[in-house]
């Protein structure tokens, strides 16, 4: 035997399912958004991470070029065989060798025809937030599309005051700024590589 539920009953249990239809709609749709803000927010903290470090190898380049062409009657650009040497005793110039901040590996790197590091980037191609108003030691790197158009380099295209308005092919292995870099012409100190720490 059925017993038939007053219709008041029917309709309560129509709206609470209604309810809850609308309350699981909203906790997906809240969930998607805090997950988007989330990963935004820890993406900008990378960028600036690899603004950070990126900034200092770079400084550390031209401290070690400076230094080791010290007292050499040859011109050109002395370049460190790993990043390990910028950190060597007794004047380092380095803290630590970093990794990518954005891909926490290794960077690629920008090798001078004598093979030393004559810059480092990041190998992700993602989208940057931030493309306008760097820092003066960067400001080559207005515009650029992808990280991998940060290239933190020596000699430092923002230095020379002469630098491309305009993005560059992220297809190309060459500094973005490759036309204006003066390329070195002595031997580099050979060393041992490091390991890199994250």
């Amino acid at each position: 035997m059925t017993i038939a539920l007053p219709s008041w009953m029917k309709n309560q249990r129509g709206v609470t399912y209604l309810m809850l239809m609308f309350a699981i709609v909203f906790i997906g749709i809240t969930t998607t958004v805090a997950a988007k803000q989330w990963k935004a927010m820890v993406q900008r903290e990378l960028e600036a991470d690899l603004l950070a470090k990126g900034m200092e190898i770079q400084n550390a380049l031209a401290l070690y070029s400076a230094a080791k062409k010290a007292g050499r009657v040859m011109p050109g650009e002395v370049y460190p065989q790993s990043l390990a040497d910028l950190t060597r005793l007794p004047k380092p110039f380095l803290r630590k060798v970093y990794a990518d901040p954005i891909t926490h590996g290794e960077w690629e790197y920008l090798r001078a025809p004598t093979g030393g590091i004559t810059g480092v980037r990041s190998k992700s191609r993602a989208t940057p937030f931030r493309k306008h108003e760097f820092p003066q030691a960067v400001r080559h790197f207005e515009g650029r599309a992808s990280y991998y158009e940060w290239v933190f380099q020596h000699p430092n295209p923002s230095a020379a005051g002469s630098f491309p308005v305009g993005p560059v092919s992220s297809q190309s292995g060459a500094a973005p700024n490759a036309s204006t870099a003066t390329p070195p012409t002595t031997s580099l100190v050979p060393s041992s590589g490091g390991g890199m720490n994250s």
